[in-house]
């Protein structure tokens, strides 16, 4: 899941393109980014980097050991 302080840096972006004048719209705008910006990325059913590097390192350790026992399993065949 992304950040939510990248999420809430992207909302206050786009709030400050507002004119100065309009403070309690600005921060009724901002939330209202945010939490259709926190809902879009929650459906997407993203991950962290780090997850995703945990989960690569898995899968690669999982891919060595198939790759052992493949091995040890075509020995004992012949």
């Amino acid at each position: 899941m992304i950040e939510l302080k990248k999420i809430e840096q992207i909302a206050e972006s786009i709030a400050r393109l507002l004119p100065a004048g309009s403070g309690a719209m600005r921060e009724e705008i901002r939330t209202n980014v945010r939490l259709v910006l926190e809902s879009a990325f929650a459906r997407m059913n993203l991950v962290t980097r780090d997850e995703f590097d945990i989960q690569s390192a898995l899968l690669t350790r999982t891919r060595e050991k198939l790759e052992e026992l493949e091995r040890i399993v075509a020995s004992m065949e012949d």
